[in-house]
């Protein structure tokens, strides 16, 4: 049975089995105690219907079962040794964790009444359930720190699990390719960014006359697509989240008051405190970004096209055109764009369409990557970038890889991932074995002649 070296997370922690379903509820019972932690029929079979639902539930009822079990008496007894070990987490801390989630799940599902609906309960009441499984899943985060620490994976080591793999079980990589880019980034003209100031400061007038509530604003005028739906509220943040500019306002605010207008890399804002906690903050605010004009895009464009002819008559390199006329910082090395998720230089087409969930800047380039041949300048094509500007690009496709079998020559950082998660998949394994040991397990008969990953010493 291959499972993952850490616990299996869920989307969004306790939050998915919170929703209320039509599956009849069981008859519940203990059936595991771990130290002081218990787990009920209940736990699982609340589990076991989220992955049915998602498509995740592969193996036998049984078989998924146990494997929920698991997981659970992992989780259980990482708390049990957070607690021997002292471990701890600031409220501050989980209040912070918490908001982010909230945001990210109410982001996702439209609204903060949609959320309610989903879950059949007010915020306060979610919040009120979520808040203990934040702190359980924070205590074991750190303690899988703990037994991650010094496990490493050497070259030899990668060799080996290489060398360890069945020659007709080695899967297929997708094609790959790396991608080098001229990017224009026409100014925002000062005429436009004095406009937009002007229009936040009668937005903040109006507040401020008693007119209307800085959220109704908020949700009218925001351009932050992932605050404005909640009336511009950002949830507990420390320092070190927001742009410098941002927190340097912020963090110096009385609650309740608003902000004079704030330039950020991401646009103007004015912002309004809520409420202090320790170190942490929870603001609203209003962002409205000033607008590239059409004549600056032209520009833009027709620069680039100049710059294209050069490099298709040989006049000057991919190399020596980026540098001279880029405007992005991957000009420095050449152009290339970065795979976010491994630090890497290449991309398959399905890193380009996850990234580009994410990332403006990757919006449409799996499309365009698609039409181009290796070596081949595209046109210029519109782009957004990460601040939420509109630019221009050239794109090339520096290199391909064509869909093969995985080998170290071509693959050896893929190699490299999948060997550190086999050993830290030991390494928990090996911790699991000690701890379960030392700690008071008991497991319902049921359960006990099922086949677990992990040496849980059962008695």
């Amino acid at each position: 049975m291959k499972r993952n070296w850490i616990i299996i997370a869920l989307l969004f922690l306790a939050l998915p089995m919170m929703a209320q379903n039509r599956e009849p509820q069981v008859v519940d019972k203990v059936v595991a105690v771990v130290g002081k932690n218990i787990i009920l029929q209940s736990d699982i079979e609340n589990q076991y219907i989220q992955y049915r639902l998602q498509g995740m539930a592969e193996g036998t009822g049984q078989e998924v079962r146990t494997r929920i079990l698991e997981d659970l008496m992992l989780q259980k007894l990482m708390l049990n040794q957070a607690e021997m070990d002292s471990i701890t987490v600031t409220d501050d801390q989980v209040e912070t964790q918490m908001d982010q989630r909230i945001r990210y799940f109410v982001s996702r599902l439209g609204s903060q009444e949609k959320m309610e609906e989903q879950f059949g309960k007010s915020m306060s009441e979610i919040k009120d359930e979520v808040r203990h499984a934040v702190k359980d899943q924070m205590l074991q985060e750190q303690v899988q720190m703990k037994i991650m620490d010094n496990v490493v994976v050497t070259p030899k080591e990668v060799r080996s699990f290489y060398n360890d793999i069945p020659k007709d079980s080695l899967p297929t990589i997708q094609p790959s390719y790396e991608i080098v880019q001229i990017v224009k980034r026409p100014p925002v003209s000062i005429d436009e960014k004095l406009m937009v100031k002007d229009r936040l400061y009668q937005i903040r007038k109006r507040i401020l006359d008693g007119e209307s509530s800085f959220s109704t604003m908020a949700v009218l005028y925001s351009e932050d697509p992932g605050s404005a739906r909640q009336g511009g509220e950002l949830g507990f943040a420390g320092k070190g989240v927001y742009a410098t500019e941002f927190e340097n306002v912020a963090f110096n605010l009385r609650d309740g008051e608003i902000s004079d207008v704030v330039e950020t890399q991401f646009g103007f804002h004015i912002i309004q405190l809520i409420e202090r906690k320790g170190e942490t903050i929870n603001c609203r605010h209003i962002l409205l970004t000033a607008k590239v004009p059409v004549e600056a895009l032209e520009r833009a464009q027709n620069q680039l096209d100049s710059v294209a002819r050069l490099i298709r008559n040989g006049d000057m390199t991919f190399e020596e055109a980026c540098k001279k006329y880029s405007d992005d910082d991957s000009k420095s090395n050449g152009g290339y764009l970065t795979n976010a998720g491994t630090g890497g230089n290449w991309l398959s087409m399905q890193d380009l369409q996850e990234l580009e969930n994410s990332y403006p800047e990757y919006k449409n380039l799996a499309f365009v990557i698609s039409r181009l041949e290796v070596g081949e300048l595209s046109d210029p094509v519109p782009m957004t970038t990460n601040e939420n500007n509109d630019a221009f690009r050239l794109v090339m496709v520096k290199r391909k890889t064509e869909a093969h079998q995985a080998n170290l020559k071509d693959d050896y950082s893929l190699i490299q991932n999948w060997a550190m998660g086999q050993k830290r998949q030991e390494a928990i394994g090996k911790w699991v074995k000690d701890k379960a040991a030392k700690a008071y397990i008991r497991l319902d008969d049921t359960y006990k002649n099922n086949n677990f990953y992990y040496d849980w010493n059962f008695q």
